[in-house]
């Protein structure tokens, strides 16, 4: 899907230049992977501490 947008020179090139890519596209493509990878993990990270724990739980029971 072809996109135009306007995006902070600079900050492209730093994010180029840091990242070690060969092209714009790689950049920004990398950058939204890593964009929606730290918004799951703050998703997930919501939860901790609403679940009830099982101390009588055995992981090691249902081992094989």
């Amino acid at each position: 899907m072809a996109t135009n947008l306007k995006i902070d020179e600079s900050l492209l090139n730093e994010a180029l230049r840091l990242g070690g890519f060969s092209t714009k596209k790689d950049t920004v493509n990398q950058a939204l992977k890593d964009f929606v990878n730290r918004q799951k993990q703050r998703e997930i990270l919501r939860y901790e501490g609403a679940f009830e724990e099982f101390d009588s739980y055995d992981y090691k029971k249902h081992r094989q």
